[in-house]
Protein backbone atom coordinates (compact mmCIF):
# COMPACT_ATOMS: atom_id res chain seq x y z
CA UNK A 1 0.00 0.00 0.00
CA UNK A 2 2.63 2.18 0.85
CA UNK A 3 4.56 1.42 -2.56
CA UNK A 4 1.61 2.19 -4.61
CA UNK A 5 1.17 5.49 -2.32
CA UNK A 6 4.73 6.55 -3.07
CA UNK A 7 4.59 5.79 -6.95
CA UNK A 8 1.56 8.06 -7.62
CA UNK A 9 3.60 10.49 -5.39
CA UNK A 10 6.76 10.11 -7.42
CA UNK A 11 4.49 10.57 -11.09
CA UNK A 12 2.64 13.53 -10.11
CA UNK A 13 5.82 14.87 -8.67
CA UNK A 14 7.19 14.15 -12.44
CA UNK A 15 4.72 15.83 -14.17
CA UNK A 16 4.17 18.95 -11.98
CA UNK A 17 7.99 19.25 -12.82
CA UNK A 18 7.84 18.61 -16.39
CA UNK A 19 4.94 21.11 -17.17
CA UNK A 20 6.32 24.00 -14.15
CA UNK A 21 10.31 24.52 -15.72
CA UNK A 22 10.00 26.70 -18.74
CA UNK A 23 12.67 24.77 -20.17
CA UNK A 24 10.82 21.46 -20.08
CA UNK A 25 7.87 23.03 -21.86
CA UNK A 26 9.97 24.68 -25.00
CA UNK A 27 11.32 20.43 -25.53
CA UNK A 28 7.70 19.24 -25.15
CA UNK A 29 6.63 21.83 -27.84
CA UNK A 30 9.69 21.28 -30.15
CA UNK A 31 9.13 17.03 -29.83
CA UNK A 32 5.47 17.86 -30.41
CA UNK A 33 6.40 19.68 -33.51
CA UNK A 34 9.03 17.24 -34.85
CA UNK A 35 6.71 14.31 -34.48
CA UNK A 36 3.75 16.01 -36.71
CA UNK A 37 6.36 16.95 -39.33
CA UNK A 38 7.43 13.58 -39.23
CA UNK A 39 3.86 11.80 -39.43
CA UNK A 40 2.74 14.62 -41.62
CA UNK A 41 5.89 13.55 -44.25
CA UNK A 42 4.94 10.02 -44.17
CA UNK A 43 1.33 10.90 -45.21
CA UNK A 44 2.59 12.89 -48.24
CA UNK A 45 4.94 10.71 -49.30
CA UNK A 46 4.81 9.06 -52.83
CA UNK A 47 5.73 5.89 -53.44
CA UNK A 48 9.83 5.94 -54.55
CA UNK A 49 9.79 9.51 -54.03
CA UNK A 50 8.57 10.32 -57.02
CA UNK A 51 8.03 13.77 -57.95
CA UNK A 52 3.98 13.93 -59.11
CA UNK A 53 2.95 12.46 -62.57
CA UNK A 54 3.34 15.26 -64.98
CA UNK A 55 2.38 13.36 -67.56
CA UNK A 56 -0.77 12.82 -66.81
CA UNK A 57 -2.89 12.60 -70.37
CA UNK A 58 0.07 12.06 -72.32
CA UNK A 59 -0.32 8.77 -73.90
CA UNK A 60 2.65 6.25 -73.76
CA UNK A 61 5.45 6.76 -75.79
CA UNK A 62 5.55 4.06 -78.64
CA UNK A 63 8.70 2.72 -78.41
CA UNK A 64 11.59 3.20 -81.30
CA UNK A 65 14.90 4.43 -81.74
CA UNK A 66 16.36 7.66 -81.64
CA UNK A 67 19.15 9.68 -83.32
CA UNK A 68 20.49 12.54 -81.18
CA UNK A 69 18.72 15.02 -83.19
CA UNK A 70 15.60 13.05 -82.21
CA UNK A 71 16.21 12.96 -78.92
CA UNK A 72 16.90 16.98 -78.36
CA UNK A 73 13.22 17.38 -79.63
CA UNK A 74 11.88 16.19 -76.34
CA UNK A 75 13.75 18.53 -73.86
CA UNK A 76 10.59 19.09 -71.90
CA UNK A 77 10.60 22.71 -74.03
CA UNK A 78 7.97 21.50 -76.91
CA UNK A 79 4.41 22.09 -76.21
CA UNK A 80 4.13 18.43 -74.85
CA UNK A 81 6.39 18.75 -72.38
CA UNK A 82 7.89 15.28 -72.59
CA UNK A 83 11.32 14.61 -71.49
CA UNK A 84 13.58 12.03 -73.09
CA UNK A 85 17.08 10.96 -71.93
CA UNK A 86 19.33 8.44 -72.77
CA UNK A 87 22.20 6.14 -70.88
CA UNK A 88 24.55 4.01 -72.39
CA UNK A 89 22.69 3.86 -75.70
CA UNK A 90 19.21 3.46 -73.98
CA UNK A 91 17.09 6.34 -74.30
CA UNK A 92 13.57 6.60 -71.46
CA UNK A 93 11.07 8.76 -71.02
CA UNK A 94 11.38 11.06 -67.47
CA UNK A 95 8.83 12.82 -68.04
CA UNK A 96 7.59 11.90 -64.49
CA UNK A 97 10.49 13.34 -63.20
CA UNK A 98 9.84 16.96 -64.78
CA UNK A 99 11.15 18.68 -61.48
CA UNK A 100 14.31 16.84 -61.93
CA UNK A 101 14.82 16.84 -65.42
CA UNK A 102 12.62 19.77 -66.82
CA UNK A 103 14.38 23.17 -68.27
CA UNK A 104 14.05 24.55 -64.12
CA UNK A 105 15.23 20.92 -62.55
CA UNK A 106 19.00 20.34 -61.01
CA UNK A 107 19.20 17.48 -64.14
CA UNK A 108 17.74 19.76 -66.88
CA UNK A 109 21.02 20.25 -68.81
CA UNK A 110 20.98 16.43 -69.68
CA UNK A 111 16.97 16.43 -70.97
CA UNK A 112 16.68 15.33 -74.64
CA UNK A 113 20.54 14.62 -74.73
CA UNK A 114 22.79 11.69 -73.99
CA UNK A 115 23.47 11.70 -70.18
CA UNK A 116 25.68 9.30 -69.86
CA UNK A 117 29.56 10.91 -69.62
CA UNK A 118 27.37 13.40 -67.26
CA UNK A 119 26.43 10.65 -64.92
CA UNK A 120 29.46 8.92 -64.82
CA UNK A 121 31.51 11.92 -63.89
CA UNK A 122 29.02 13.45 -61.78
CA UNK A 123 29.34 16.74 -64.17
CA UNK A 124 26.49 18.95 -64.38
CA UNK A 125 28.22 21.43 -67.19
CA UNK A 126 28.00 21.80 -70.84
CA UNK A 127 31.60 20.24 -71.43
CA UNK A 128 29.53 16.58 -70.00
CA UNK A 129 27.33 16.55 -72.71
CA UNK A 130 28.70 15.96 -76.41
CA UNK A 131 26.88 16.88 -79.58
CA UNK A 132 27.92 13.53 -81.49
CA UNK A 133 27.96 10.07 -80.38
CA UNK A 134 29.59 9.69 -77.26
CA UNK A 135 31.27 6.23 -77.28
CA UNK A 136 32.50 6.70 -73.35
CA UNK A 137 35.82 4.79 -74.75
CA UNK A 138 38.04 7.52 -72.05
CA UNK A 139 35.84 6.08 -68.93
CA UNK A 140 37.49 4.52 -66.55
CA UNK A 141 36.37 1.15 -65.05
CA UNK A 142 35.15 2.79 -62.13
CA UNK A 143 33.51 5.57 -64.18
CA UNK A 144 32.09 2.53 -66.48
CA UNK A 145 30.48 1.28 -63.38
CA UNK A 146 28.74 4.59 -62.77
CA UNK A 147 26.95 4.75 -66.29
CA UNK A 148 25.59 1.19 -65.45
CA UNK A 149 24.84 1.47 -62.20
CA UNK A 150 22.83 4.92 -63.66
CA UNK A 151 21.28 2.83 -66.44
CA UNK A 152 19.99 0.02 -63.84
CA UNK A 153 18.28 2.85 -61.67
CA UNK A 154 16.62 4.61 -65.04
CA UNK A 155 15.14 1.01 -65.98
CA UNK A 156 14.12 0.75 -62.90
CA UNK A 157 12.37 3.89 -61.94
CA UNK A 158 11.42 5.10 -65.50
CA UNK A 159 10.20 3.53 -69.24
CA UNK A 160 12.03 2.50 -71.65
CA UNK A 161 11.71 3.56 -74.98
CA UNK A 162 14.34 2.25 -77.24
CA UNK A 163 18.14 2.93 -78.25
CA UNK A 164 20.12 5.44 -79.39
CA UNK A 165 21.35 5.03 -82.84
CA UNK A 166 24.89 5.68 -83.71
CA UNK A 167 25.38 7.44 -87.30
CA UNK A 168 24.69 5.09 -89.87
CA UNK A 169 23.02 2.43 -87.40
CA UNK A 170 19.09 1.22 -88.12
CA UNK A 171 16.67 1.82 -86.50
CA UNK A 172 14.64 -1.46 -85.14
CA UNK A 173 10.44 -1.21 -86.24
CA UNK A 174 9.22 -2.47 -83.40
CA UNK A 175 6.32 -5.10 -83.12
CA UNK A 176 3.82 -5.09 -80.62
CA UNK A 177 4.99 -8.52 -79.49
CA UNK A 178 8.61 -7.05 -79.14
CA UNK A 179 7.19 -4.37 -77.06
CA UNK A 180 5.46 -6.75 -74.41
CA UNK A 181 8.63 -8.63 -74.57
CA UNK A 182 10.43 -6.07 -73.71
CA UNK A 183 8.45 -4.94 -70.58
CA UNK A 184 8.21 -8.39 -69.30
CA UNK A 185 11.45 -9.04 -69.86
CA UNK A 186 11.75 -11.93 -72.26
CA UNK A 187 15.32 -11.56 -74.56
CA UNK A 188 15.90 -12.21 -78.54
CA UNK A 189 16.17 -16.02 -78.01
CA UNK A 190 13.92 -16.21 -75.27
CA UNK A 191 11.49 -15.17 -77.66
CA UNK A 192 12.63 -16.84 -80.86
CA UNK A 193 12.10 -20.07 -79.04
CA UNK A 194 8.41 -19.43 -78.05
CA UNK A 195 7.62 -18.68 -82.00
CA UNK A 196 9.14 -22.01 -82.59
CA UNK A 197 7.07 -23.81 -80.08
CA UNK A 198 4.06 -22.30 -81.36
Amino acid sequence: MADKSANEAGSSNFIRELLTSPVNLTLIGICVFLLYKILRGRQNRRPHGDAPDTNKGLPPLKKRDFTLEQLREFDGQAKEGRILLAVNCKVFDVTRGKRFYGPDGPYGIFAGRDASRGLATFSLTEDAIKDEIDDLTDLNSMQMDSVREWEMQFTEKYDYIGRLLKPGEEATDYTDDEEIETEIGLSSTESEKRSKDD
